[in-house]
C-alpha cells in the first residue's frame, strides 16, 4: 500500500511552506512515528513524522515552497521497516567480522576519510569494538545540537594554536539561503523601524528579593512542582500585573482605533537554531507564579524542538526578551508588532548601590522598555516600568495586586 505524506496546516492563515530538511534520503526504510521532514512557515519550524513504516519516496526538494495540503513524499508500506535499534544490535554482535578483517576495512575507509581527525583515545575505542572510520561516519544518521556544540568548543580550543600556525590565509565566502522564518522576521523587524514613533526608557531592578526568595523556597517549590523556580515567572506575572495600572502598554493600534485588551497575554521571546520565537502565556494576570513557570518551561521546550504549533506562537498583547543569559548588559528591544511595548531584560551584575544612606553591594539588573510613543506616552511608559521595579523588589506585593497590606486593612 502507498501512504501520501501531505503537507499539514500550521494555522489558519498559512498557506505555504518550506521544506526546511530531510531527515531521511529519498528510497530509504523508515519506520512509523520516525521524523522525516522539518517544514517552516513564517511563523515557526515543525517536524513531520512518518505515518507507516516502509520505503520512502521524496517529491519535494530542500528549500522549495510547497502549498498547504500538497503531497510531498509517499511510503510502500509493502517494504518492512529498518530493524529497532536493540535488533539491530543483537545482529551486528552475532555477526562481529574477524580482527585482520576489521583491520583491513578501517584501513580503506580512513583512505576515503583522510580529512577525519581521530584521537589516539577514538582509535583505541573503534578497536576494542570493531569499528572502522566508515562505520562510525556511516552512525551518524544526524547532525544534532550536541555534534555542533562539540565542534564548537573544540574549535574554541584549538583556535588560538591554528591562528598561530596557520600559513594560508582564506579567502573563501560562506553563502546559505535564508529560512522563510527569518526572512519573516526580517521583514518585520525593518517595518516596525519604519511605521512605528519607537522609544525607550531605562531602569535598574534590585534582584535581592526575588534571589533570596529562590534561595529559600527553592528545594520545597521543586519537590512540590517538579521543577526549577526562574526569574522569568516573576518578570512576567509582575507585567501583567503592572498592564492594570497602565493599559495603554498593553494596548494595540487598529487602523484609526486603539484596542486594549482586558487581558494580558505575554510572549517569552525564544532563541531557537531556526530563529527567535515568541510563544504566548495567555491570561498571565490570573495564573500563579507556579503554572506560569510551567507553562514557560513547556512552550520554550516545545519551541526548540520544532513542536510548538502556531496557535501557541499567535497573538499576544505584550513581550519579554531576556538578553541577560547571553551577557547582554544593556539594549533597545525591538518592539513586536502589532502590539506597543517590549520588556528587555538583562544579566545581574553585583553592583555598588546606596541603601540607608550606606554604600552595599547588591545584585542589580538593568531594564529597559521600548514602547510605540503613538500610543504610549512618556508618564505611562515610566510609570509602567517603576510599577514593574516595585514588584520584582518586593514580589509580595504581586499577591496584593500592588497595594500594601495596611492599604488593603484600611480599604483605601
Amino acid at each position: 500500500m502507498i501512504v501520501e505524506i501531505k503537507v499539514p496546516s500550521p494555522g489558519e492563515s498559512i498557506t505555504e511552506v518550506e521544506i526546511g530538511s530531510w531527515l531521511v534520503q529519498d528510497g530509504a526504510v523508515v519506520e512509523k512515528d520516525q521524523e522525516i521532514a522539518e517544514i517552516e512557515s513564517d511563523k515557526a519550524t515543525l517536524t513531520i513524522v512518518a505515518e507507516e513504516g516502509g520505503k520512502i519516496s521524496l517529491a519535494a526538494e530542500e528549500g522549495q515552497a510547497v502549498e498547504v495540503g500538497k503531497v510531498i513524499c509517499s511510503i510502500d508500506t509493502s517494504v518492512a521497516p529498518v530493524a529497532s535499534k536493540i535488533e539491530a544490535k543483537e545482529a551486528k554482535q552475532k555477526d562481529v567480522p574477524h580482527k585482520k578483517e576489521v583491520e583491513e576495512k578501517t584501513v580503506e575507509a580512513e583512505g576515503s576519510f583522510d580529512k577525519v581527525k581521530v584521537t589516539s583515545v577514538a582509535k583505541q575505542m573503534m578497536k576494542e569494538n570493531n569499528l572502522s572510520v566508515e562505520d562510525v561516519i556511516n552512525g551518524l544518521k544526524r547532525i544534532g545540537k550536541k555534534e555542533v556544540e562539540l565542534v564548537i568548543n573544540t574549535s574554541k580550543e584549538i583556535g588560538v594554536e591554528s591562528f598561530l600556525t596557520s600559513k594560508t590565509a582564506s579567502r573563501e565566502v560562506g553563502r546559505q539561503k535564508m529560512s522563510m522564518l527569518r526572512r519573516k522576521l526580517a521583514e518585520r523587524l525593518v517595518s516596525v523601524k519604519n511605521e512605528t514613533a519607537m522609544l525607550t526608557t531605562f531602569n535598574e531592578m534590585d534582584m535581592s528579593a526575588v534571589m533570596a526568595l529562590r534561595k529559600k523556597y527553592q528545594q520545597q517549590f521543586v519537590d512540590k512542582h517538579g521543577f526549577k523556580l526562574g526569574f522569568m515567572s516573576f518578570f512576567t506575572k509582575a507585567v501583567a500585573i503592572a498592564t492594570k495600572y497602565h493599559p495603554s502598554v498593553n494596548s494595540m493600534m487598529e487602523e484609526e482605533e486603539v484596542l486594549t485588551p482586558e487581558f494580558a497575554d505575554v510572549g517569552i521571546a525564544v532563541s531557537t537554531p531556526k530563529g527567535l520565537m515568541v510563544p504566548i502565556v495567555r491570561n498571565a494576570e490570573s495564573k500563579s507564579i507556579p503554572e506560569i513557570e510551567l507553562e514557560i518551561k513547556n512552550l520554550a521546550e516545545k519551541a526548540r524542538n520544532k513542536k510548538i504549533s502556531v496557535e501557541e506562537l499567535s497573538g499576544g498583547t505584550f513581550t519579554i526578551t531576556n538578553g541577560g543569559v547571553f551577557g547582554s548588559m544593556l539594549s533597545t528591544p525591538i518592539i513586536n508588532p502589532p502590539q506597543s511595548a517590549i520588556l528587555g531584560m538583562h544579566n545581574i551584575v553585583e553592583r555598588p548601590v546606596v541603601v540607608d544612606g550606606q554604600i552595599v553591594v547588591h545584585p542589580i539588573m538593568y531594564v529597559a522598555l521600548s514602547y510605540d510613543h503613538r500610543i504610549i506616552d512618556g508618564k505611562d511608559s515610566v510609570g509602567f516600568l517603576v510599577k514593574v521595579k516595585q514588584f520584582i523588589e518586593n514580589p509580595v506585593l504581586m499577591l496584593t495586586k500592588g497595594k500594601a497590606s495596611e492599604e488593603l486593612l484600611l480599604d483605601i
